[in-house]
């Protein structure tokens, strides 16, 4: 016998199960000591390991197969006691540098600087051709380290040669030393943590006056700070890594942890002012704003990505570095800022601090939506009714800060750029004053004698060379012992930033060297630097297109649709072209350099607009995904795209700005950086950001948008079926009170804020 059953006594349907995030967050939760306990173990073990097997920081900016390239290697085999890098002691004396007392002094240092680790000669600057200027009061003394990179060589010991040449020091006897190695040990820190950690902890109290709530997106911050910049040793000891990339992996590590936090802290408080209990709207969270969050962190790892295909070494190793610090901020988000909101979650709003403004209570619009602030509605509005206004100013002032790159020059700073009260700068000054400016960026000829007989076809390569319209001085060659290699150091008759340099480089390999009868390579500081800009200039459209392309194909998928992905990258290009101008104009050395401690023009490294472009377009994504994913959450819920851009705009124009603000905050703690490449990297980046969530994302985007019509949604039907749905909106409407009956516990607070 069966029992038939009516409808209203049938069970009630289970509400749909949440995606993958949502369910790890519920886990999460739930079991949220043993999550906090698992990281902190996890940073315990990662300590352990860095101090057991971290590497040592290097980086080699020589261009791979390069002519500079195959010079350096035939130094370091046949003539290893020359192949290391080098400082210059350069001595002024009020008289003459032969005075018997000058020369007692100076050759009592230079014996001190012969016994000391690394030093594997010191040229006698009174017996070596060229060692004493011809105005007599000014010689230079060679010392060559067992190191080829400057970052090879330990800060301590450089620091103990400045002691000896500071202790040499008399009245009337000036002593300087000069050389990438005494920059390096004179940059001091690198960045600064502090800064951009305090910047981001006021915006935040100020964004939700609330110090729980500022506090979350801070904890998780620093826990994957903690982890990446532990792991940092351990990937030095697998690839090449520069020192500084341990500052741009830590700025972006901080910078991304609190933004992504400060989305999903945001977005909690709505789901609990809908009505969700904690464990709810956190699951909630995830599976909204945290698929945001996965989608962004996604592009920016596209984007350093691309800096693999530059087949340079030293950004590789930086590139790796920061995607380990990306992957560790959304893991982060993933697992620990739930755990957190399983302790805080119902407090999330307590501990307000008094700002001046007074809270009012959340309002919420129909199907359960927070009703945006009207401040950002009625801004929304105005853009929507002045959107060629807004599409055309918006370009322009784009164009326009992008303008000064078109002059840009390209190299690498050098001592010349540091400030006047470096050692490094006035050994630079002193070579520049007494053997010309050619002596700060000697080139060095290094001949392969395959044959016995090649040997005499040297003084011929030395008068050849000398006779070169731009050539000051040459050494006379000096031969290895095996008598298969010799070297020609040549004195350019202009510094090494000069474009005279470049082109008296380019015409010796290829006018004069052909000629000499023997296979001669042009090596030395300088030529790596021509060549590795140059190699770095071929490169770029490769990385430019790579990522481009990539990022396009994510967005493809992740909103589904064609014109999205398009007018992403076009503004995202725009954003980095106006960085590099302001890059360009502070490096000009004028009023805006000045004001970041840049007070002569000086040259753009080529791997500057490289590293810039693969972090700002990958963060300029991250804005693009957090605006479009709520548009698109209003499209699909209304069909509506003026009203799903207006309510995008306004439900995160909020987030966004002060996001924005905490970005340029961290990358702003560049720029009091001693380092010119570093500064100027802060500058961009900060300039960027700004620019970016401004005209971009709150004029720009919006106005084409309104223009495009409902186009921005368009797919074809063919491809739409072969998409995946990734939903990265997430299905908000499985959440809401009335589709699985879920209300806030009882006794619960109701949430405010301030608008």
């Amino acid at each position: 016998m069966t029992q038939s059953t009516t409808d209203d006594e049938r069970p009630a349907a289970a509400p749909p199960r949440p995606g993958v995030l949502g369910r790890l967050a519920g886990v999460s939760y739930r079991r949220r000591g043993r999550v906090v306990a698992a990281w902190v173990v996890a940073i315990a073990a990662a300590f352990g390991l860095s101090a057991a097997f971290a590497g040592e920081f290097t980086a080699d900016y020589s261009a791979p197969g390069s002519d500079s390239r195959q010079a350096q290697d035939l130094l370091e085999e046949r003539f290893p006691a020359q192949s290391g890098d080098t400082i210059d002691v350069v001595v002024r004396a009020d008289g003459a540098v032969t005075d018997p007392e000058v020369q007692a002094d100076v050759t009592a240092l230079l014996d001190e600087l012969r016994t000391q680790p690394h030093v594997v000669a010191v040229d006698d600057p009174y017996t070596t051709p060229g060692g004493i200027a011809q105005s007599g009061d000014i010689l230079v003394a060679t010392v060559n380290l067992d190191v080829v990179l400057p970052d090879d060589m330990p800060v301590e010991e450089t620091e103990e040669l400045l002691a000896m040449a500071d202790a040499a020091e008399r009245p009337g006897l000036e002593i300087a030393l000069g050389g990438q190695t005494v920059a390096l040990a004179e940059q001091g820190e690198i960045g600064s943590e502090a800064i951009g950690m305090a910047a981001a902890a006021v915006i935040l109290l100020i964004t939700f006056g609330s110090v729980v709530a500022a506090g979350l997106p801070l904890i998780v911050a620093v826990a994957g700070l903690a982890l990446s910049g532990a792991l940092t040793g351990i990937v030095a000891a697998l690839v090449d890594v520069p020192d500084w990339s341990t500052a741009l992996a830590t700025m972006m590590g901080i910078a991304l942890g609190i933004d992504y936090v400060l989305l999903m802290v945001t977005r909690f408080r709505e789901w609990r002012a809908a009505g969700l209990a904690p464990e709810r709207a956190t699951v909630a969270t995830l599976d909204t704003a945290g698929r945001a969050v996965m989608v962004a962190g996604s592009t920016v790892m596209v984007s350093m990505l691309g800096l693999f295909a530059m087949g340079l070494s030293f950004m590789q190793g930086a590139a790796l570095v920061t995607i380990v610090a990306v992957l560790i901020v959304m893991a982060a988000a993933a697992t620990l800022f739930p755990a957190l909101l399983g302790f805080w979650g119902g407090w999330v709003d307590r501990l307000r601090l008094p700002l001046g403004r007074r809270g009012r209570t959340v309002q919420l619009a129909a199907g359960g939506h927070v009703e945006p602030s009207r401040t950002w509605l009625r801004w929304g509005t105005l853009v929507d009714r002045h959107s060629i206004v807004a599409t055309v100013v918006g370009v322009g002032l784009l164009l326009a800060l992008a303008a000064p790159f078109l002059g840009v020059r390209f190299g690498f700073p050098d001592a010349g750029n540091s400030p006047e009260d470096r050692t490094s700068r006035q050994a630079y000054d002193l070579l520049s004053d007494g053997f010309g400016p050619g002596a700060n960026g000697p080139l060095l000829l290094v001949a392969d004698l395959d044959d016995p007989s090649d040997e005499a076809a040297l003084p011929a390569l030395a008068e050849s060379v000398t006779g070169t319209a731009g050539v000051a001085a040459v050494m006379p060659p000096v031969v290895n012992e095996a008598r298969d290699a010799a070297l020609l150091t040549v004195l350019p008759t202009t510094g090494p930033q000069d474009g005279t340099t470049e082109d008296l480089v380019h015409t010796l390999r290829d006018d004069v060297l052909p000629d000499a009868g023997v296979e001669v390579h042009v090596g030395g500081v300088t030529a790596t630097a021509i060549d590795s800009t140059e190699n770095t200039a071929e490169r770029l459209p490769l990385l430019i297109g790579g990522v481009v392309i990539l990022s396009m194909v994510l967005l493809l998928v992740s909103f589904r649709s064609i014109v999205i992905p398009i007018t992403a990258a076009l503004m995202n290009l725009l954003s980095v072209a106006a960085a590099y101008g302001v890059v360009a104009l502070v490096l000009e050395g004028g009023w805006a350099g000045r004001l970041v401690g840049i007070d002569t023009e000086t040259p753009m490294p080529a791997f500057i607009p490289v590293l810039v472009f693969a972090v700002l377009f990958g963060l300029s994504m991250d804005y693009e995904v957090f605006l479009i994913s709520r548009m698109r959450e209003a499209w699909t819920r209304t069909g509506d795209n003026a009203r799903a851009i207006v309510e995008g705009l306004a439900g995160t124009g909020r987030v966004i700005t002060a996001a924005a603000a905490i970005m340029v905050a961290v990358f702003a703690a560049f720029i009091p950086s001693p380092e010119v490449f570093l500064k100027v990297i802060g500058v961009g980046m900060a300039a960027a950001i700004l620019v970016d969530a401004t005209v971009v994302r709150m004029l720009l985007v919006p106005a084409v948008m309104h223009l495009l019509g409902r186009a921005n949604w368009w797919l074809p039907s063919w491809l739409e079926r072969r998409l995946p749905q990734l939903h990265v909106e997430g299905r908000p409407e499985l959440y809401l009170p009335d589709a699985d009956g879920d209300t806030r516990g009882a006794g619960e607070p109701e949430l405010t804020t301030a608008r």
